[in-house]
């Protein structure tokens, strides 16, 4: 019998050549399993593939006699439904308190004799930009004749206006405490409000008109 002497703690360990072979497989045996689950688990993709029994399914496959069973009655219990009509939808009226301008457009080449049966209405929301003029305040100068030969200018008074000797209206002082109050538009943006409809009229103004007519109401009130 051939003994194998093994190192171990420093003391000579004598084995049998059959049980140390045996020893040696399931080494060899451990470490690739060992490789193989390295693979597995830390190799690319292609690596950790692992291929399947050709004799058992997969969870999810059946038989291809089932499979086959399964598609025909697929197709026999298959129906088209017919597509339903599409609603169009119902558009709002138009707020029935806004004046209407009526607009009526008669077909071209209507021949005479043509008995109208009816019409076709369409209602359009339009909106009206609002429109900026100058209000001139004409007063005429008489000259009364007196019996002593003196003569008086008549002239009737100025309407009172909201800030004393300016020339912003009330209209345009309430946009401007609207827009500033209720809209929060900045000055700057209503300079630019003003200057498309070719109106100039500096920053600085309109900050003056703003506090003259707070100063105004607040001394109403």
């Amino acid at each position: 019998m051939i003994i194998f002497a093994i190192m171990a703690s420093k003391e000579m360990i004598t084995i049998p050549k059959s049980e140390y072979l045996e020893m040696k497989q399931q080494v060899e045996l451990l470490s690739h399993q060992l490789a193989e689950l390295r693979r597995m688990v830390f190799g690319a993709k292609k690596e950790r593939f692992i291929p399947t029994d050709p004799s058992q399914y997969r969870l999810f496959d059946l038989p291809q006699e089932q499979a086959e069973k399964k598609q025909q009655e697929e197709i026999t219990y298959t129906r088209s439904k017919p597509a339903k009509d599409k609603k169009q939808p119902l558009r709002a009226e138009l707020a029935p308190h806004l004046p209407r301008r009526e607009e009526v457009i008669e077909p071209e080449g209507l021949p005479e004799g043509a008995k109208k049966i009816g019409q076709a209405v369409t209602e359009v929301l339009e909106y009206e930009p609002a429109t900026i003029y100058v209000r001139r305040i004409v007063r005429p100068k008489y000259v009364v004749a007196s019996s002593d030969e003196q003569t008086q200018i008549t002239v009737a008074d100025l309407p009172a206006l909201p800030i004393p000797k300016g020339n912003a209206g009330a209209g345009i002082l309430a946009y401007l405490l609207i827009s500033k109050f209720v809209d929060h538009l900045p000055f700057y943006r209503l300079v630019q409000i003003l200057k498309r409809q070719d109106v100039i009229v500096a920053e600085s103004t309109i900050n003056g008109w703003f506090n003259a007519a707070c100063s105004n109401r607040c001394m109403k009130y």
